[in-house]
């Protein structure tokens, strides 16, 4: 399925559409409701107090009832707009624990997803149907756009940073990906598709294009060839942290702060080791910016996630 057309017309492909679909058609009516309302009252106006027309034109006197009336129905309206909205709003930013992650490079002029499983797309991206999927992105370049209209999903992939968005899709077919934010020469040609599939023929496109490494395992290659496990390692000569576990805890800082050790953590000590400096460690770790790309700071954190304390080489930051 294809999605096309107006915003009305699209499929609701994931579990958030049509939620988001009820939203802007409450606000469609509601405003049209406001501007008939608004429109009825001026021409009724205009006719019985036209010109040459005998009506009572003295100033009604106001009044408290009124006064309320108008002030307050209006008020709970909107509040309760405004509490509609901002639920959508958490619930299309809060994934479920469970949520399958799957990582989001954007480049000029494509989109490069990883899976955990070590599957590599271009421009494409194949999900499982029914199954919550939380994408992990950030940019090579300039700031880029993931849009996917039939999920009604859209979220600035930004570079430096990590940003996220979640969706559940509920009908296979193919989608449209764009990106939405212009980003070069070739932005119009930035597209893609999203091939939603059902579980069973989503894991037999899995093992068919399984490479045999996956993106954890091709972090913890880079890791020993990038001689990180030589500083970081059990038995390295030079005093830095051990990195083992080190997702999801909290790390001391030197100027006395402390910091959850979670992607954005690992990917500026990685790229800007001297950014946050773990407490009892001097800043001697080098930048690997513009030694490694996106993608492979994306499969040191899927290594970095899979460790646990006391096992593999490498804890307390990627600092020094």
């Amino acid at each position: 399925m294809n999605g096309g057309g107006w915003f009305h017309l699209l499929p609701n492909a994931s579990a958030n559409a049509r939620p988001l679909d009820e939203l802007w058609w409450a606000m469609v009516g509601l405003c049209a409701l406001v501007a008939i309302g608004v429109f009825m009252a001026m021409f009724v106006f205009c006719i019985r107090y036209r010109k040459g027309r005998p009506a009572d034109r003295q100033l009604a006197k106001e009044t408290l009832p009124v006064e309320l009336t108008w002030t307050t129905v209006p008020f709970l309206i909107f509040m309760g707009v405004f509490v509609w909205s901002l639920t959508l709003y958490a619930r299309s930013r809060t994934p479920p624990a469970n949520a399958e992650t799957i990582y989001v490079v954007g480049k000029q002029w494509m989109w490069k997803v990883q899976h955990p499983g070590g599957q590599r797309e271009i421009d494409t991206l194949h999900v499982p149907m029914g199954v919550p999927i939380r994408l992990t992105m950030t940019s090579q370049d300039v700031i880029h756009s993931f849009f996917v209209p039939a999920f009604r999903v859209k979220q600035d992939v930004l570079p430096d940073r990590y940003t996220q968005l979640w969706f559940t899709a509920t009908q296979a077919g193919d989608y449209p990906l764009y990106c939405t934010q212009y980003c070069g020469l070739d932005h119009s040609k930035m597209g893609g598709q999203v091939i939603v599939m059902a579980p069973r023929a989503y894991a037999r496109w899995l093992d068919e294009n399984d490479t045999g490494t996956s993106l954890a395992a091709r972090g913890a290659a880079l890791f020993r060839a990038k001689g990180c496990s030589g500083c970081h390692g059990a038995n390295a000569s030079v005093h830095a942290p051990d990195l083992d576990g080190i997702w999801g805890r909290i790390v001391h800082l030197a100027n006395g702060s402390t910091v959850k050790a979670d992607d954005r953590y690992i990917h500026d000590s990685i790229m800007l080791p001297d950014k946050q400096i773990v407490a009892g460690y001097a800043p001697i770790m080098p930048s690997f910016s513009g030694e490694l790309s996106e993608g492979d700071v994306l499969a040191l954190i899927a290594y970095l996630k899979s460790t646990k304390p006391g096992l593999q080489p490498a804890q307390e930051g990627t600092k020094q």
